[in-house]
């Protein structure tokens, strides 16, 4: 026979909401869970994008190891880029009764909103050595310009 606690549902247990949060955070810092969803925007399968801003531009660096220009589409439509692909997985490495894969292939699509000083004209893009380099140049309003006060 065995024994089941008895709870009475009717009354508010204040420790359940803690221990919700506990497992939410366990999860959270679970490295060696598997993701049970795969898709275009899961981050397992998407590449690595960095956003760096100077004066004069804004250039986004994404992360293309082995990968050319026809796998890759770069887009601008209603101020947002999208940088979309499909890497095809075209080397394995099997040795004895084990499977080894540390490189991610298939589709994905990678979306930024782009603020409104770009200037959309004169966008450049660039893939070398696997990274693609997407220069988007500021409009000459959004520049910063210094003006030299005289106190006297």
């Amino acid at each position: 026979m065995a024994l089941i606690k008895w709870k009475n549902r009717d009354l508010y247990d204040p420790w359940a909401d803690f221990k919700s949060l506990q497992d939410e955070i366990n999860a959270l810092f679970d490295i060696d869970r598997v993701p049970t969803t795969t898709g275009l925007f899961d981050r397992s399968v998407s590449p690595a994008i960095d956003v760096i801003e100077d004066e004069h531009t804004y250039t986004v660096v994404c992360e293309l190891p082995g990968m050319n220009e026809k796998d890759i589409d770069v887009s601008i439509a209603s101020n947002v880029l999208t940088i979309k692909g499909e890497k095809k997985n075209e080397r394995e490495e099997k040795k004895g009764s084990y499977y080894k894969k540390e490189s991610w292939s298939g589709s994905f699509q990678r979306t930024l909103p782009l603020p409104a000083s770009v200037n959309g004209d004169k966008i450049s893009a660039q893939l070398k050595d696997g990274v693609l380099s997407v220069v988007l140049p500021k409009k000459e309003e959004a520049k910063p310009k210094q003006i030299s006060v005289n106190i006297s």
